[in-house]
């Protein structure tokens, strides 16, 4: 009965754990979403889109609603330094992945190649299985560290000769994520100039998930590759209105780059979901454009926000440790990882499958017996990488004071069980 494009991708971990995080009473810090409000100005725009013009009940222009389009264009052309038209260099979708989706879908042939940098988003190779691709997967390895030292995202990098050599005659397309999900990891101008370069060599394009350009932590710099020299023709840059807003409800994406590419986007937008939801693109407009005049200062909610989450950081960086958890510090995103190499030697013969990653028996066995609920790394990794990288788990930390609490407590509790 399924189309063949579907073989294989039955199985989403993700349903496994959220269920079994509702069967015990715990502190959810796995999927990544805040469990605290939008900022005030972005739900009185929602609000005023519902309850104000009834023409907001009715459909918009299908590639986006023309003053999101325009201030999207106007705001991030001045990022990437480009003079983007809003009706041929954006597209508005439904959330990131609806933009991820529709790429895939566009650009990825029968045979194509792509690459893909591991750890990475999860959807990334299953959209690029049902597009007919095959993904090429290139992992980030992390550097030694100093005993004592705490591991941070920075000293988790590409082999540039392992990254070179993945390109072939067949790579249609790399796939960019940064800041990383689930790692935390900003990549620095020098990283990107050497995926540029190749990409440019290859004659290949970068699609870049930048969800989360606006939470990077400790004064770093989000660089998009579409900004640098010879890139922006060959680049589409993703974003997402939930993470930029903390409104990930609202399910409001967009996709920006050049209109050759792009036009390919549009022909599978108007055949497929046609048109995102009005009201939802009014209220982001309104919030960029309160943002656009409060932009680099103290009151900007892009300056507020990420303060607010490398406070976050901190406190569960701080926390974790406390249990021998050994956090990676994290230079952007809503997440950390934390390494659990420590638990994998003392306790390795947890219950599950014999061939079950560890760190998938391990948060399985958190969730039951500690009362916190993670994400298993090796679910960001390709089948024959994850037995490498199956000592990691990823914890969100965009989430209230209250929850933190309760972590805490969580945590104070697993201490004592520890003894001295």
């Amino acid at each position: 009965l399924p189309a063949r494009r579907l073989d294989g991708l039955e199985y989403n971990p993700w349903v496994e754990f959220v269920e079994l995080a509702k069967e015990y009473e715990t502190v959810n810090l796995g999927q990544g979403f805040p469990n605290f409000p939008p900022p005030d100005f972005a739900v009185e725009a929602f609000q005023q889109a519902v309850s104000g013009d009834f023409m907001l009940n009715q459909y918009t222009m299908a590639f986006g609603y023309p003053p999101l389009t325009k201030i999207l264009a106007s705001f991030f052309g001045k990022l990437l330094g480009q003079e983007l038209d809003p009706l041929e260099n954006v597209l508005v979708t439904v959330g990131a992945y609806g933009a991820l989706f529709t790429a895939f879908q566009a650009l990825v042939d029968e045979g194509d190649e792509v690459i893909i940098i591991e750890p990475f988003f999860d959807c990334y190779e299953p959209m690029t299985l049902m597009a007919g691709g095959r993904p090429v997967f290139v992992s980030l390895k992390p550097s030694p560290t100093q005993d004592g030292e705490l591991d941070s995202s920075s000293n988790w990098r590409l082999d540039p000769t392992e990254l070179a050599s993945k390109f072939t005659s067949r790579t249609k397309a790399l796939v960019l994520n940064t800041p990383n999900n689930p790692l935390g990891k900003v990549f620095s101008k020098a990283e990107l100039e050497l995926v540029a370069r190749l990409c440019q060599q290859h004659d290949v394009l970068c699609i870049a998930d930048e969800v989360y350009q606006w939470l990077v932590y400790d004064g770093l710099q989000h660089i998009s590759i579409a900004s640098l020299p010879g890139m922006w023709a060959r680049t589409l840059t993703i974003g997402s209105a939930g993470k930029t807003f903390s409104a990930t409800g609202w399910k409001v994406g967009w996709v920006l780059g050049p209109d050759h590419i792009m036009r390919h986007l549009r022909t599978v937008h108007q055949n497929s979901i046609f048109h995102c939801p009005t009201q939802g693109q009014v209220a982001v407009t309104k919030s960029f454009e309160r943002e656009q005049l409060h932009m680099g200062q103290p009151s900007s909610y892009f300056v507020q926000l990420p303060k607010a989450m490398q406070r976050n950081r901190d406190h569960m960086t701080h926390s974790l440790q406390s249990v021998g958890l050994k956090p990676v510090l994290s230079q952007g995103s809503y997440f950390l990882i934390a390494d659990i190499s420590d638990f994998k030697s003392k306790m390795p013969d947890l219950p599950g499958a014999a061939e079950e990653p560890y760190d998938r028996r391990f948060v399985k066995w958190m969730i039951k017996n500690k009362g916190l609920v993670a994400i298993p790394v090796s679910i960001f990794y390709s089948v024959p990488h994850q037995k490498d990288f199956d000592h990691y788990i990823r914890f969100c930390f965009v989430k209230d004071e209250a929850t933190l609490q309760a972590m805490d407590k969580k945590l104070q509790k697993w201490k004592a069980e520890l003894g001295p």
